[in-house]
């Protein structure tokens, strides 16, 4: 009787996470990371820092005279200058990190290999594990939106509230707020691009510190490209060539083909490195 009893219970097989679970652990476990938060006090550091500088200096700026000086007696600017200076290394570092850690660190700890094993896809490992980086590029560029955006109005002041673009014109607070939210948009795009290629090369490696070597060396390498006149021809193909576009939104009217450009390139890299880190999980011994 026991017998025929055990022979018809059916073995089930592991029911999967739910996704939300899922997404939810994964952010968990990157905010709680000591380099993650480290690095958000940094972000929110960069803004104040650049506003005490500009409020001491006691320069006022005008049309032509630099995104610094432009800063000055008009701290709506203060929040898409800071986004425009940490796009050129410290945003990308703090996404190249998240993405070393994301599998060349999980690998490295001995993690993955239980990752890769548990009732979970690949496919959806990968989305989280790319949710999780994205979640630190969020994270990192509103902070230093908002940061911005307060230092700017409290220790500079808003020229009464309002922005006084490049073009000398002055636009209310409701479209300045509206054109700092463009620009965080825009940033995040950029950062998704960096993102996916981080993951493809933390695919392959085991060693995360390769990734943010392989990252930020071709970021530097790509700038230097750019800044020889002879190899023009390559700006269209650099991902870094394209990262000034963010001050665009200072300008009346918004110009917005830098804009699309940059964020169609982003999308091309996007695309490529996150179709090679999902062949490469896919096909990744356990």
């Amino acid at each position: 009787m026991t017998a025929a009893v055990a022979s018809d219970v059916v073995p089930r097989s592991p029911r999967q996470a739910p996704l939300g679970r899922l997404l939810a652990a994964e952010v968990r476990w990157v905010l709680r990371r000591p380099r993650t938060l480290v690095l958000l006090g940094i972000f929110a550091l960069i803004p104040v820092l650049i506003a005490i500088g500009v409020a001491t200096a006691g320069r006022a700026g005008g049309p032509g005279g630099g995104l610094i000086a432009a800063i000055g007696g008009n701290g709506l600017v203060l929040p898409v200058v800071a986004m425009t200076l940490a796009l050129t290394l410290l945003l990308p570092l703090a996404v190249a990190m998240s993405a070393a850690d994301a599998i060349a660190g999980e690998a490295a700890s001995g993690t993955l290999r239980g990752l890769l094993l548990s009732p979970v896809s690949r496919l959806r490992l990968v989305g989280m594990k790319a949710f999780g980086v994205l979640v630190v590029a969020v994270l990192a560029t509103v902070v230093i939106a908002a940061v911005g955006l307060l230092a700017g109005l409290v220790v500079i002041g808003g020229a009464e509230g309002q922005l006084v673009t490049l073009s000398g014109t002055s636009v209310g607070l409701g479209s300045a707020i509206g054109r700092i939210a463009l620009v965080v948009l825009w940033t995040v795009g950029q950062l998704v691009a960096v993102g996916a290629i981080a993951m493809a090369i933390s695919a392959v490696t085991e060693h995360p510190l390769v990734v943010l070597a392989s990252v930020l060396g071709g970021l530097i390498v790509f700038g230097v490209l750019s800044a020889i006149p002879t190899l023009d021809w390559l700006q269209p193909y650099l991902l870094t060539s394209g990262w000034s576009a963010g001050t665009d939104a200072l300008r009346d009217p918004v110009p917005f083909d830098g804009m699309i450009q940059s964020s169609l390139r982003a999308l091309c890299y996007a695309a490529v490195g996150g179709g090679l880190t999902v062949y490469r999980m896919l096909r990744r011994d356990a």
